[in-house]
């Protein structure tokens, strides 16, 4: 297991490299320099499109603005805020988070144009099925020749849409909360069986298809935000005197790196803080990635512009808001420096500090919501991916593989499993910012038409 944990963190290590670093980065300022800022000028013109404002019903696609965003919000409103906030200031201390801002910023523009380009040149699949997502846009903008682009991302995808992450930070937090304080064994027997149920409630969702999967995660992604909001807030609210010193160290620390334990990058330890900030930022919101355009890409819009405009509040919602509370409440209640835990165990630390007895088992139901949300959402990824690689027909094969993955997450150390799905985000981020850098100026065509159609 040990030689194992070491080439998942060579493998990550290698995939995160400089050559991506600066694709992943360097392209999003790009796209956000060469639309002037455009996205950013029409934000409460999204909200309004989320709202429901200009639904078609007769417009081709499969779900509302609404449902494609809380799919995709289902999975990246997860453990990457629970468990990867508490990773980054675990390694990196509060400058951290800083980064993690600054690469949902950008990410908001990435999401805008990869998002975008996933309804205007949506493909069909073997059944003849309009789909979205990098591998179809790849074929479709930018022409048959460039197809092994497009199978390299499906490939990466078929391993990145795998539930590992989240269900062993599920299971962590339940042996953490509810098992070991009560006196209860944890051993692999005890993980398993919390694997073979989650395999249970998994299966009677995913295999109901899209439409049982976005009406799921349309019910539980509101709610579940809403519940972690007012946790952290009454944290917030217990320690009040500390939230402006942490908010301002934030900053501050975020160019010092006095609290950062991981590897230098670049030469320096703030290269490193801030790759580890775009890291965490990236398995947060999964701008660049390509898995978002996957869910946006099958909303019912003839606007392509518009989608790509509900896909940019994502990374708002959750790295600039959700991220941020995750953080000051591990923060303000000081456990990141008196706790060795670390990921979900870290914020439940935290919330059982501020809130006795009863905080640890609130948030535990937090993060079930959370984790088994995403369970749904990757399932839908995956069998996208594997639809475009070997027919629309083989799909299902996915959800078994993705099935039987559920029990792996549960017995598998935490840095092994997160390092395996770091190392896959880098690489479908390749395929899918080097096709929406090339098309990007089709986008801002379409962008200016759809402006100046509605008088923007």
């Amino acid at each position: 297991m040990k030689t194992l944990d070491s080439i998942f963190q060579t493998y990550a290590d290698y995939a995160w490299g400089l050559p991506l670093l600066i694709l992943l980065i360097g392209g999003g300022l790009y796209l956000l320099v060469r639309s002037q800022f455009l996205p950013f000028r029409y934000f409460f013109h999204a909200l309004n499109v989320l709202r429901g404002k200009y639904d078609d019903p007769n417009a081709p696609g499969e779900i509302t603005h609404f449902q494609a965003l809380s799919t995709a919000l289902a999975s990246t409103i997860g453990m990457g805020n629970i468990a990867g906030v508490a990773v980054a200031i675990h390694i990196g201390g509060p400058g951290a988070m800083f980064w993690m801002w600054m690469s949902a910023i950008i990410g908001m523009s990435t999401k805008f144009f990869t998002c975008t380009l996933a309804i205007m040149y949506r493909g069909k699949d073997s059944n003849g099925d309009i789909q979205g997502g990098p591998m179809y846009f790849i074929m479709e903008g930018l022409g048959k020749s460039w197809k092994p682009l497009a199978v390299f991302f499906s490939i990466c995808g078929l391993i990145g849409a795998l539930p590992v992450f989240n269900v062993n930070q599920l299971k962590q937090a339940i042996n953490f909360i509810l098992l070991e304080p009560n006196g209860v064994e944890v051993s692999t027997t005890s993980n398993i069986i919390i694997g073979v149920i989650l395999v249970a409630i998994t299966a009677v969702v995913i295999l109901g298809g899209l439409d049982r999967i976005s009406k799921t995660a349309s019910k539980l992604v509101p709610s579940m935000v809403l519940l972690y909001f007012v946790l952290v807030l009454i944290i917030l609210g217990v320690y009040i005197e500390e939230v402006p010193r942490y908010l301002v160290l934030m900053f501050t620390d975020a160019f010092a790196g006095n609290y950062f334990n991981g590897d230098s990058f670049l030469g320096g330890v703030v290269g490193g803080l801030i790759l580890l900030g775009v890291r965490r930022g990236a398995f947060s919101n999964e701008a660049g990635i390509g898995t978002a355009p996957m869910a946006h890409g099958a909303s019912k819009t003839n606007e392509p512009v518009r989608e790509g405009l509900v896909a940019m509040l994502g990374p708002a919602i959750d790295t600039l808001v959700v991220c941020t509370l995750t953080a000051l409440a591990i923060l303000v209640t000081g456990v990141w420096q008196t706790s060795e835990a670390n990921g979900v165990s870290l914020t439940a630390a935290a919330f059982n500090d501020a809130i006795p007895e009863y905080g640890n088992y609130l948030l535990l139901i937090c993060i079930a919501t959370f984790s088994i949300s995403s369970l749904f959402t990757y399932s839908y990824y995956g069998t996208k991916c594997m639809s475009f690689l070997f027919g629309a027909h083989n799909k299902h094969y996915y959800n078994y593989f993705y099935i039987a993955s559920i029990i792996l997450g549960a017995i598998t150390p935490l840095s092994m499993m997160l390092n395996l799905i770091d190392g896959t985000f880098a690489l479908m981020a390749i395929p899918t910012m080097t096709a929406t850098i090339i098309l990007a100026p089709k986008v801002i065509k379409e962008m200016k038409a759809y402006a100046k159609r509605m008088n923007l």
